[in-house]
């Protein structure tokens, strides 16, 4: 049946996004609003919750403004995964930071439940890896935090949730708290098997089961935009919420296993679907990767902490005018002449796992310049991709068909070659790297009746591999070697 533009929300740590979108994948209108990430202390990652949805209200006036009096037939939110929020049930106001995905504060935490023998457990049930990355130890820390807090979590004045929820939140007034299985599953307090919130893990990871939110597909009727919360009229339904990750998975049409896609963000997201549920033996996370009315659609994901953030952080520390200088520089040399940069600079996520590794730089000589070291930070990003595909390949047991990419680092060719040549196959890029929020969108037209198997891809951009054997063997062993160095050191 006709549907009429979907306006999907695409909530992340760098920037919270807006487009309008038909339910044939055209965009309407665009915005754009930058977030800010704060460091308190090493190793912490924090955000205000109070900006993150100031950050959505201002999108969304900016569409409304945009295309005037064009009611979106629904609203849909992809969101930044694993940032957790804590709000008052009365005043919906947050109670603390919205903790990043990318904070180590529950290290000690996780560190405590491993050497307790509780890894397994967990892994087994949600097939989660101890990890600060994932929320459960981060409500803990949370709730642990101030000691008024937690009586007032136990007696029911209290909510949780990762960013879908929180906004759902808002957005409805308060009417709903509720989030979907692909923000569920990376809570690490949702059994994947029996699809519920699991009284053991919160029981371990000391977090009451009052204050989560109820389940429900990806696709479902999540709630109604409530008057005066937005530019938006009341009574629009909120019809589709998904992690980002997931969201860019569906929006590329993967729809099988065999072919995975990656999104080189701040952090980056391997994914690849799977027949069934898969325990990882290679580092990996099982995950859902999206639920709808033809069921529960699995996963296999690799998270890696810091990928695209990388030409950032080398940037700053080199006095580039922008990541855009930094890739000129870097391609004024042929190769890194050796030097190799760990960007371990909030531990190392898949396939690693190592929360207390920190970033280094090896291989330096006094013929070094900085182009090496620009170099060496493209190297990293793509590097990190790969460890995390040849995983994939050892727990599906055979070759990937094919590999596609999305994100705001993939607008840079230069690294899309890089990640060609060392992972020796193409590498395609979509037509438009807002695969997340086209994903939602379309997620949220096929919840409503539309068709959306229409697909673009005369647009899309292969990148194929262009060094020899050799020079790719040498790059992987001194990245191995460099790897080491830094577990090894993380661990004296």
């Amino acid at each position: 049946m006709p549907v009429g533009p979907i306006l999907a929300i695409d909530q992340g740590t760098t920037n919270t996004k807006a487009l309008l979108v038909e339910p044939d994948g055209m965009i309407v209108a665009r915005a754009s609003r930058p977030m800010t990430l704060s460091h308190p202390q090493p190793g912490w990652a924090e955000q205000s919750a109070a900006d993150i949805w100031a950050g959505v209200q201002q999108v969304i006036a900016d569409i409304v403004t945009q295309t005037g009096n064009r009611t979106p037939a629904a609203l849909a939110i992809s969101n930044q995964r694993e940032t957790i929020i804590l709000w008052d049930a009365q005043t919906g106001e947050a109670v603390g930071p919205a903790i990043s995905w990318q904070c180590r504060r529950s290290s000690d935490r996780c560190a405590a439940l491993r050497a307790a023998g509780h890894g397994p457990g967990v892994f087994e049930r949600t097939g989660l890896a101890l990890d600060p990355l994932f929320p459960a130890t981060k409500l803990a820390w949370l709730l642990d935090h101030d000691s008024a807090i937690r009586p007032r979590a136990e007696a029911g004045m209290l909510r949780a949730g990762t960013v879908d929820s929180w906004l759902l939140w808002n957005l409805t007034g308060g009417a709903e708290h509720a989030t979907d299985h692909s923000n569920a599953s990376r809570t690490q307090l949702f059994d994947l098997r029996s699809l519920a919130w699991d009284a053991e893990l919160a029981a371990l990871f000391e977090v009451p089961l009052s204050l989560l939110p109820r389940v429900l597909p990806s696709d479902s009727h999540f709630g109604l935009v409530a008057g005066g919360r937005t530019a938006l009229s009341p009574g629009i339904p909120i019809h589709a919420m998904m992690g980002d990750s997931h969201a860019a998975l569906f929006g590329h049409r993967i729809n099988q296993p065999g072919i995975a896609k990656v999104t080189i963000g701040t952090g980056s997201s391997m994914m690849a679907l799977t027949d069934r549920f898969v325990t990882s033996a290679n580092g990996l996370s099982s995950t859902i990767a999206w639920s709808s009315g033809s069921g529960i659609h699995y996963a296999l994901e690799g998270n890696i902490t810091v990928s695209g953030q990388v030409a950032g952080f080398v940037g700053r520390l080199l006095g580039a005018a922008d990541e855009e200088a930094l890739s000129s520089l870097a391609q004024t040399v042929a190769h890194a002449d050796g030097v190799v940069f760990v960007p371990a600079l909030a531990g190392l996520g898949a396939p690693h796992w190592q929360d207390r590794a920190r970033g280094l730089i090896t291989g330096m000589t006094l013929a070094t310049t900085p182009a090496h070291v620009a170099r060496a930070a493209f190297d990293a990003i793509a590097l990190q991709i790969v460890d995390v595909c040849q995983a994939v390949e050892a727990d599906i047991g055979h070759p990937l068909a094919g590999l596609t990419v999305d994100g705001g680092a993939t607008r840079n060719d230069f690294l899309l070659q890089l990640l060609a040549d060392l992972l020796d196959r193409p590498v395609v890029r979509r037509a438009d790297p807002e695969l997340s929020a086209l994903g939602v969108a379309m997620m949220a037209a096929r919840g409503l009746g539309a068709v959306t198997d229409t697909v673009e891809t005369n647009r899309d951009v292969t990148f194929r591999p262009a060094i020899d054997a050799t020079q790719r063997r040498d790059i992987h062993g001194a990245w191995r070697a460099a790897i080491r160095q830094a577990i090894d050191a993380s661990q004296e």
